[in-house]
């Protein structure tokens, strides 16, 4: 992939749109938790764009927080699961965001238990296709009753590739860290070798039981194997190579929907945000959040902060208090509220992150590196430094936007222990926001060709175009 190919995409993208197809009924079942929720969500807003009926199997006291980017609900309609409960979760728990991320398979035990539900669901609804992720057992009833079944990813085909293709299954449920550190057999890039900690880290994953007695890996593998096809975000310009492996290591079909951006929101900023961002001159303000469910150390909180502050621009951080603490002001370094006072803030709440990404302030935006917030940033002019948190997809993005695509600059870590210090945050922020430096002007240019792409609108309704179309001749 070069930028050339990027250019090529860009001059002929104008191309008219292909006719909408005639109109499908879709089913919808993402994992239980809002960072797949919602991507479901965005894709089924541009499905129902297109004259497609969608039906969305959501948690019951979940559904009020998704209702208002539904811009479709005279097509997309939501259906009420109620999520049983499991020994060891608090009551009324639904989502991965109810919970400490220790419990997230606690609650895939728990989708897993809506099984009969979401059987009745589509016995009653009759879809042509449903859309699934972690719910392996999900292609056998579709297919009892006469219904396709789409394995639809959040996560890049380059992570679901490296880590459960069958090359990589069939290499034993023993791989150590060393093994980890290599591709699979086939594996489109061949230089993709991962740090030891990234490594042992997806070691560890392979050993973890993911709901109702399933090994993670397994779990995954089993949906990918079972179903009809294999959808992931994302266009052939960027996902091809992994694509065309995945294609030819399971036998397949997989479709690509495009880039799915959000829509822009209906909502204005915050007055409380808004005032404070206009008091900082354009591009000079460092955005950090780190996820809703990613907690740090003390030490690696105070690395952050410090490193924040170490490079004298105004910042704001969205952040989870440290393992511990009940807030992140019980958590700030010795003097540092004062230090920073009326230039820095940390917050540990919910955000308006489109919003506060779309600012003129924002320069720099500091990211654990998950498929939707990257993609918020690379549709913004703010630069991206990449700081993963030890999740196999945010460790794949980090190589494919840091080392392939060049556009964002990765925070160095300890090759054995994984840990940053505040002098490597403060490096990475500093070369993407200085306009002398070398390896920041090459980030930036790359960051303009990939933003102007994926904002090319006749480039994504293409892509959605081709994706429906596919999705015909998959049910026919």
């Amino acid at each position: 992939m070069t930028w050339k190919t990027f250019e090529k995409v860009i001059e002929h993208s104008t191309l008219s749109a292909m006719e909408s197809p005639s109109s499908l009924h879709i089913a919808m079942f993402p994992w239980f938790a809002m960072g797949h929720l919602t991507p479901y969500l965005h894709l089924s807003n541009k499905l129902a764009k297109r004259g497609h009926k969608i039906s969305f199997f959501i948690p019951k006291k979940t559904q009020t927080k998704l209702e208002q980017f539904n811009l479709y609900p005279n097509l997309i309609t939501f259906y009420p699961l109620n999520v049983p409960h499991i020994h060891g979760l608090p009551f009324g728990a639904e989502t991965t965001s109810d919970v400490s991320f220790s419990l997230g398979p606690l609650i895939m035990t728990a989708m897993d238990q809506t099984q009969p539900q979401v059987e009745l669901l589509l016995t009653q609804l009759n879809p042509e296709i449903v859309f699934f992720d972690f719910t392996f057992w999900l292609p056998k009833i579709a297919h009892n009753l006469g219904i396709k079944s789409l394995q639809c990813w959040i996560v890049s085909p380059a992570t679901v590739s490296y880590n459960a293709s069958p090359s990589r299954m069939c290499e034993g449920t023993n791989l150590t860290e060393f093994d980890l550190m290599k591709p699979p057999k086939g594996y489109p890039i061949s230089s993709f070798n991962l740090y030891y900690h990234e490594a042992k880290h997806l070691a560890l994953k392979r050993k973890l039981e993911f709901g109702s007695g399933i090994f993670f890996y397994d779990r995954i593998y089993y949906g990918l194997s079972l179903s009809d096809a294999i959808g992931f975000k994302g266009i052939r310009e960027i996902e091809g190579p992994y694509v065309d492996y995945l294609e030819q290591e399971f036998g397949k079909p997989v479709l690509l929907s495009g880039p799915v951006l959000p829509e822009p929101p209906k909502t204005v900023l915050d007055e409380k945000w808004g005032s404070w961002l206009n008091g900082f001159k354009d591009g000079s303000l460092v955005y950090c959040a780190l996820g809703s469910e990613s907690k740090l150390s003390q030490k690696q909180f105070h690395e952050l902060l410090l490193g924040l502050e170490l490079t004298g621009y105004p910042f704001l951080a969205i952040l989870k208090p440290p393992i511990g603490f009940e807030t992140v002001e019980d958590a700030f370094p010795e003097g540092f509220e004062e230090r920073v006072k009326e230039k820095g803030i940390v917050h540990s709440g919910w955000i308006q992150q489109q919003l506060i990404l779309e600012h003129s302030s924002v320069g720099c935006f500091v990211t654990h590196c998950g498929a939707g917030s990257l993609t918020e940033g690379l549709i913004n002019n703010c630069q991206i430094v990449l700081m993963p948190h030890l999740d196999g997809d945010h460790i794949t993005n980090t190589k494919i936007m840091g080392r392939e695509l060049k556009v964002g600059v990765e925070v160095n870590k300890g090759d054995e222990d994984g840990l940053f210090t505040k002098e490597s945050v403060c490096e990475a922020v500093k070369i993407v926001m200085d306009d002398e430096n070398e390896i920041g002007r090459e980030v930036r240019n790359n960051h303009d060709k990939l933003r102007n792409l994926l904002l090319n609108q006749d480039l994504e309704s293409s892509c959605v175009d081709g994706f429906c179309e596919k999705l015909q001749k998959l049910v026919r």
